[in-house]
């Protein structure tokens, strides 16, 4: 393939819109039918999945899609504040869902990685990733590959499909992280 066609099949990261939310919610159900990487059982609608992303988009965090050149969206991803305590408020947590026809493509890879660089601009120190499933070595390896340490293990801390899953942890520091004050 030639260079200028590799460059033009790369995702384009934007913004997601409101328009987007049919696909967001296709892609996800996707995710909750058949996989481990949501411990969620049944997939919402369009409208609670809008509710959510006003909820990120209200506390100014990202909410991101990567599209193919013709405009097809082939994921999403956005991020979360890790937990609601005010000691937290340095820390967020990444959520990545790429369409079951576009993995190994790229988009999530893109997707994390304007995912990290737009938290890392809005001050945030930490990122972390909780990853459903311990044999998820796709995300796994994406995390892993963009500077996230594995931290930790939950055993069993979830039941879909009837069996127990694992949830991984993982982490990276964002911008300085931890070794200067906020």
């Amino acid at each position: 393939m030639s260079e200028p066609a590799a460059a033009a099949a790369l995702p384009i990261i934007r913004d997601a819109l409101d328009a987007d939310l049919p696909a967001i919610a296709a892609i996800y159900a996707h995710h909750v039918r058949t996989g481990l990487g949501s411990f969620e059982e049944e997939p919402p609608a369009v409208e609670e999945l809008a509710r959510r992303r006003a909820e990120v988009l209200a506390r100014r965090l990202p909410y991101l899609v990567a599209t193919e050149p013709r405009g097809g969206i082939l994921g999403y991803a956005y991020a979360s504040p890790y937990r609601s305590r005010t000691a937290y408020r340095y820390s967020v947590e990444d959520s990545i869902y790429v369409a079951a026809e576009a993995g190994r493509r790229g988009a999530g890879r893109a997707l994390l990685s304007e995912l990290i660089q737009r938290c890392t601009a809005d001050g945030y120190r930490q990122m972390v990733a909780v990853i459903g499933d311990s044999g998820n070595l796709g995300s796994i390896g994406l995390h892993a590959g963009l500077g996230f340490r594995h931290i930790g293990l939950l055993p069993a801390i979830g039941f879909k499909f009837g069996r127990w899953v694992d949830s991984i942890l993982m982490q990276r520091d964002l911008g300085p992280g931890a070794t200067t004050l906020p």
